[in-house]
């Protein structure tokens, strides 16, 4: 066995020796001059403060009272000329020793007593506005951040920012804006040996809240949960400032492991909730209530990249959910976005829905099973090759029992009410009882045709959705910067109007999509069934519905004698019913603007083997509207007319036509339809031109009141028939 040389034993021991007393001397000399270097730190943090963020910064004393402990106290800062931000009547802290000898600040313990951070946003002007100043750029080129450097490096420091051990009493956070406010006073929070324990003061007393739970910030490993006393948590700020109102009995969060290798920081994490009550009036009409949810969500950070990984899983009730969600910042953004799960029970799958959605469910019954997908992927740079796919696959899924609402009750003589801005109009009998009530067999060929060209040109093909409108319409919503295009079929229109109501939600807009999938992948209708009731319930002008109705209202005659012009202009009027008139001159011709929409829909009809081809207008030259509505017809200007053309049916949200007869139009976009903000364009424009144009606004005011006139008549006539 071979033996150390003695000698290399002494050198070792020697230089071992030389630096333990070399640390110790440096040490010693720290230790004396601490005070001093604490002070310099002190100014130059105090002048960075100041020259880059306009933040003045006072500290009454610091001083050490330990090897690693700093304690601080009176401590302000106030932005120039802003309110007060912060303020400490004491502060204490200490580092760990061996993670600052790697460069690190790692927190050991925390002592903080009587603080308050006040935050404003008065009259534009925040007190709090510097966090978001941006550095001045002074290189030609900077290169791109890697972001899951950038992410490691943030959780780490966010991480080290946590201490060991805290003591807080008293630390007051308050927000106040023009409209609202909200005061946070923890009267304590407390991290000992791994836990969190904390009280709350909501409001002066409103609420008492406690953050509690497992906190090891060192190990990665966080496992905290939010909840009230007697009641559930709850901002009223949100409620008051966005219509938004949330509350729930408890939230966890938890933080299982953060790793970093081969260029991706991983974070491993899960959140749930239990009874969370969201309300708001574009989301749904009534309070959509979850008992329990969950989210296993392992966040990866790439180089360019954040993404929601598809070992992620999403726990609903009875079921479960694997999202996938990617979005790459350059050199281009590209999103994506992909939902699937396994074969689910399908009674399972009604079951857990939220409470407050999709009540035409409610009570439902089936058996067989039912599977997920979908498909989104957006590259910005190229929006027109959207890729999407959506499907619901079943397996011997079968209706044992309807639910709130009987989606069978369309194959039966029914009474349909049509509602106008959330009012019931006089009821309809659909069915023969009604003597504008036209089987599908009476209807003019041509008006069958030509309304599906309008509306559905694949009605007879297609499963109630056309996969490439809806991506159609994510690329022209994505280059709009808002939702413009729609993408609703015949189906999806029929849906909206017999079983739902009116109301302008998502909500009402998913139930839709469900309640068509159902009746047409379980042939709950026959096709022909589900277009013979269409043109029987559809709105055709003010208290005009059905195709038996209009046909009488506009020409005098029947639905079997409609000319193949006369049933082009019915299915240009059909986005924007109420205007149907302004189509018309006074002797009874249409407008020149719908030429054009004439000679497009012709051809696509001729295509199809529908028509004949004609250079003469499809039948737009014949078109005379009934003599004894003409002299309802005031002569308004062309620009006057088309203007009004263009504005939608008042309960119409969905962009249901894919050919509109006009330029296109106006139309509120999806934020401003959801929060209620509505679009005036339409209306200032006519309103200049009245303004401009001599009798002009009289005369519309003179039709306008025609028009109710003929409204009233119409319902005395439907209700001597006994129709109302």
């Amino acid at each position: 066995m071979h033996r150390l040389n003695p000698k290399y034993i002494r050198i070792a021991g020697i230089v071992i020796i030389s630096l333990i007393i070399l640390f110790l001397i440096g040490g010693y000399i720290a230790y004396t001059k601490r005070e001093a270097l604490l002070q310099k730190a002190i100014t130059r943090a105090k002048e960075k403060a100041k020259k880059d963020y306009n933040l003045n910064v006072n500290i009454g004393s610091a001083r050490f009272t330990g090897l690693s402990t700093v304690s601080l106290s009176d401590i302000t800062v106030v932005p120039d000329q802003r309110d007060s931000l912060l303020s400490i009547k004491k502060f204490e802290i200490s580092i760990k020793i061996i993670p600052l000898i790697f460069g690190n600040i790692k927190l050991a313990d925390v002592v903080l007593d009587n603080g308050h951070l006040n935050l404003t946003d008065i009259k534009g002007v925040k007190n709090f506005d510097f966090l978001f100043k941006k550095k001045k750029d002074t290189t030609e080129k900077k290169e791109r951040a890697d972001l899951s450097v950038l992410a490691n490096n943030l959780i780490k420091q966010v991480l080290y920012k946590i201490p060991d051990d805290l003591d807080l009493k008293n630390f007051l956070i308050t927000f106040k804006n023009d409209s609202s406010g909200i005061k946070l006073l923890a009267q304590t929070a407390i991290i000992k040996g791994g836990k969190l324990s904390s009280t709350i003061k909501v409001d002066d007393g409103v609420a008492t809240w406690h953050f509690a739970g497992k906190m090891h910030p060192s190990d990665k490993d966080i496992d905290v949960s939010l909840y009230a006393d007697g009641k559930k948590v709850e901002i009223p700020m949100i409620e008051k400032r966005y219509h938004l109102k949330v509350n729930f009995d408890t939230v966890n969060t938890r933080l299982q492991r953060v790793e970093n290798s081969d260029g991706v920081t991983r974070i491993y994490g899960s959140w749930s909730v239990r009874n969370l009550l969201i309300n708001h009036p574009g989301l749904s009409s009534s309070d959509i209530v979850v008992p329990n949810g969950s989210i296993d969500a392992n966040v990866f950070v790439g180089k360019n990249y954040v993404s929601l990984d598809s070992s992620s899983m999403v726990h609903l009730k009875k079921i479960a959910i694997k999202p996938y969600l990617k979005y790459q910042l350059y050199p281009v953004k590209i999103y994506t976005v992909k939902v699937n799960t396994d074969w689910l029970n399908a009674q399972d799958v009604f079951d857990s829905f939220p409470d407050g959605l999709f009540d035409s469910f409610t009570g439902i019954q089936v058996t067989g099973k039912l599977k997920y997908h979908l498909h989104v992927f957006l590259d910005s740079s190229n929006p027109d090759q959207v890729q999407f796919e959506s499907a619901l696959a079943k397996d011997n899924l079968n209706i044992v029992k309807y639910g709130k609402t009987d989606l069978d009750k369309l194959n039966k003589v029914f009474v349909y009410t049509p509602y106008e801005k959330g009012k019931p109009m006089p009821a309809r009998i659909i069915g023969p009882q009604n003597p504008y009530f036209t089987p599908l067999e009476d209807i003019s060929i041509n008006a069958r045709n030509a309304i599906m060209t309008s509306e559905d040109p694949s009605f007879y093909s297609n499963h109630g959705f056309v996969e490439e409108s809806i991506r159609k319409s994510i690329a022209t919503d994505f280059k709009e910067k808002k939702f413009k295009r729609g993408g609703s079929t015949i189906s999806m229109q029929l849906i909206k109007n017999a079983f739902l109501s009116r109301e302008k939600t998502l909500a009402r807009k998913v139930e839709e999509i469900l309640i068509v999938w159902m009746i047409e992948n379980n042939n709950v209708m026959s096709k022909n069934r589900m277009l013979e009731v269409y043109f029987n319930i559809v709105e055709w002008g003010r208290n005009i519905y059905g195709i038996g109705e209009a046909s009488h209202y506009y020409f005098g005659k029947s639905p079997s004698e409609l000319t193949l012009g006369e049933s082009i202009y019915l299915a240009s009027i059909l986005p924007h019913p109420k205007t149907g008139l302004y189509s018309f001159l006074p002797d009874g011709s249409l407008r020149p603007s719908l030429t054009g929409y004439f000679n497009l829909i012709g051809k696509m009809m001729a295509i199809k083997g529908w028509t004949q081809p004609d250079s003469s207008g499809y039948g737009y030259y014949s078109v005379r509207l009934k003599e004894s509505l003409r002299q309802e017809i005031a002569p308004v200007p062309a620009a006057v007319a088309d203007s009004l053309m263009k504005q939608n049916n008042d309960d119409d949200e969905d962009n249901a036509t894919l050919l509109a007869p006009t330029v296109p139009e106006k139309k509120p976009n999806f934020f401003q339809r959801l929060f209620g903000k509505k679009d005036t364009t339409a209306k200032k424009h006519e309103e200049l031109e009245v303004d401009t144009v001599g009798k002009t606004k009289k005369q519309i005011r003179q039709e306008k009141r025609a028009l109710k006139k003929q409204e009233k008549e119409r319902e005395k006539e439907l209700r001597d028939k006994g129709l109302m």
